[in-house]
C-alpha cells in the first residue's frame, strides 16, 4: 500500500478564505479596486447575503455580517496579527497606489541572510489585515534534507512533486 506521509490529506492548493463584512458591497469594492478581484458566480441555493471573489489562483469569500454593528473596530496596524499576504512585481508601484488610494499603511523589512523582503501592511474594510510583499526574494530553506528553494509558485510545486516521490513508500 503507498501512502503520502508528507501529504497525508492529499491537499493540492489554498482553495478560499472566507471573510465576515460589516458590508459585503463595501468589501467587494476594496477587494475588486485595491486588490483586483473579480466577483464569480456563488450557489443560488445559499440563503444568506455574500459575494465570492477570485483572482491569483485563490477565491475570497465574503459573508454579511447578521450584526455589523457588534463586529470588532479596525486596530492599528500590527505585522503580527493574522493575514494574508500577497507577493507582487514592484514594491514601489504599490506603495505609489496605496498612497494615490489614501489608504493607510505599515512598511517593513525582513533580512535573512543578506536577503531582503519587504512588507506593506494594511487593513481591509473590516480590519481584516493584508499584506504585500516581494517575498519571492526569500528562498524556502527546509528544516531537513532539502536544498533551499524560491518561495515562488513554479519552484513550489517542483518541491512538492520531490516530496511526494521521497514519501511514497514501496
Amino acid at each position: 500500500m503507498k501512502e503520502n506521509l508528507g501529504n497525508p490529506l492529499h491537499l493540492t492548493s489554498l482553495n478560499h478564505i472566507s471573510l465576515i463584512c460589516k458590508s459585503v458591497e463595501e468589501s467587494i469594492d476594496f477587494y475588486m479596486n485595491v486588490l483586483g478581484f473579480v466577483p464569480i458566480r456563488r450557489p443560488d441555493s445559499f440563503d444568506f447575503d455574500g459575494a465570492w471573489l477570485f483572482s491569483y489562483g485563490i477565491g475570497i469569500h465574503l459573508l454579511q455580517s447578521e450584526d455589523p454593528e457588534i463586529m470588532p473596530k479596525k486596530r492599528e496596524i500590527n505585522p503580527k496579527d493574522n493575514h494574508i499576504s500577497f507577493q507582487c512585481e514592484s514594491m514601489g508601484a504599490v506603495e505609489k497606489k496605496l498612497k494615490e488610494m489614501g489608504i493607510e499603511y505599515m512598511r517593513q523589512q525582513v533580512e535573512e541572510g543578506g536577503i531582503f523582503v519587504d512588507q506593506l501592511f494594511f487593513h481591509d474594510p473590516d480590519g481584516f489585515m493584508i499584506e504585500i510583499c516581494n517575498c519571492d526574494n526569500l528562498p524556502i530553506i527546509p528544516l531537513a534534507g532539502e536544498m533551499a528553494r524560491s518561495c515562488s509558485r513554479v519552484n513550489l510545486q517542483k518541491v512538492q512533486h520531490q516530496q511526494q516521490i521521497q514519501f511514497v513508500l514501496p
